[in-house]
């Protein structure tokens, strides 16, 4: 399956990456694995689904880098940072740098794979909402440019009457566009209506 959520196990320590693929794999979860953050960036064009799990301090380029990096190309699945002790003050850095979480070495395999799910989660909520955010903005589409007025009258929580004032036609007409905004956006109530407006930030333009 090309969207299949895979962890991305990265680290030059072979045996950290097989002891990891062990784990990951007996819970379920496919793994590849990648010796150095420049064989990720190397040989993975589109990583859409899954999360990576990284250790900070690399050769080459290290984890901090690595999240930059990945951060130019546009990659936005979640990020876990492994870090020793002493590599605390880099793992906050890390944070800040985009990574979700961090933890540190040597770990309990439970708390791991709490970690790895709970980033796999985030990862899939996030999807879930582009792909509503980019059915809302083709619906959106669909609306007249005076469907739109009175779609963003509704939406600054503005009274029927009030939104005819604005636009210079009658309360009925009004009520009219309303439904058939209703009806083209695929919204059951006017909270709906205002929640799918929210979803996309603005009215996007024509």
């Amino acid at each position: 399956m090309p969207n299949e959520p895979i962890v991305h196990v990265v680290d030059d320590d072979v045996a950290v990456r097989q002891s990891l693929s062990f784990l990951l794999a007996s819970d379920g979860l496919p793994v590849r694995l990648h010796e150095s953050a420049s064989a990720f960036l190397e040989t993975v064009k589109d990583a859409a689904a899954g999360c990576i799990v990284t250790d900070v301090r690399m050769p080459g380029i290290d984890g901090i880098e690595f999240l930059r990096r990945l951060t130019a190309r546009g990659v936005s699945i979640p990020v876990i940072v492994m870090t020793g002790h002493a590599d605390v003050p880099m793992a906050v850095e890390a944070m800040k740098e985009g990574a979700v979480d961090f933890i540190e070495k040597p770990f309990d395999d439970d708390l791991f794979l709490a970690a790895v799910r709970s980033a796999l989660t985030r990862q899939e909520q996030h999807a879930q909402r582009a792909a509503q955010a980019a059915e809302v903005q083709a619906r959106l589409q669909g609306l007249s440019e005076r469907e739109r007025q009175v779609l963003e009258g509704l939406v600054a929580g503005k009274a029927n009457k009030v939104i005819a004032y604005d636009l210079g036609i009658s309360p009925r007409t009004v009520e009219i566009y309303r439904a058939n905004v209703m009806g083209k956006m695929q919204a059951g109530s006017l909270s709906e209506l205002v929640r799918m407006a929210l979803l996309v930030g603005s009215l996007p333009e024509r």
